[in-house]
């Protein structure tokens, strides 16, 4: 069954479709959990979440925007740091009550939000292979190890090639300062 026939019966509400789309995908979404969580019992219960979120928001899927396993790779990278997140909180409970506001101010939101762009911009400079190894790293939280053996490099090369990607972004920033151009 192909990505547009899951689709269809999802969007029908069929069981068959969630059936599916967990045969497909259910390794890649262990897959982007994994690094993120490390524990299998998180790792099952992050993926049987975003099985719910999928159900919750299917109608807010856009294929004009990008495939369903796109779609469904940025749902559990995202629901496995909420989880980390929700497990480091509750670690640290007893520590916040002491410390201040964490929240930022809205001048360090705007800055956030202008780091973020001038960050975007940059990494659309980047070559696709350069760009898939970056996000690898830093957005999905690959181990070096695993990338280097899935592009079939050494790990050595993995991270010299990484350097001169993080070199290329901070260039393209404008050195060594965030945000300037």
């Amino acid at each position: 069954m192909d990505e547009r026939e899951i689709m269809e019966l999802i969007a029908k509400s069929d069981e068959r479709g969630m059936t599916e789309l967990q045969k497909h995908y259910g390794a890649l979404l262990r897959y982007v959990a994994a690094p993120i969580l490390g524990s299998d019992a998180a790792v099952s219960d992050c993926v049987s979440e975003v099985y719910m979120r999928v159900l919750e928001r299917f109608a807010q899927f856009d294929p004009e925007r990008g495939s369903l396993g796109a779609w469904l790779t940025a749902i559990a990278r995202n629901t496995a740091l909420n989880i980390a997140r929700r497990c480091k909180k509750d670690a640290d409970e007893a520590l916040r009550e002491d410390m201040s506001d964490p929240a930022p101010t809205p001048e360090e939101q705007l800055l956030f939000a202008e780091r973020r762009d001038a960050l975007a911009r940059a990494l659309k400079a980047l070559s696709y292979s350069d760009r898939a190894l970056f996000y690898r790293k830093y957005y999905y939280m690959q181990p070096m190890s695993q990338i280097a053996a899935e592009l079939g490099m050494t790990e050595r090369a993995a991270e010299g090639r990484l350097y001169r990607i993080r070199k290329k972004l901070r260039d393209f920033l404008g050195g060594e300062g965030y945000g300037r151009q």
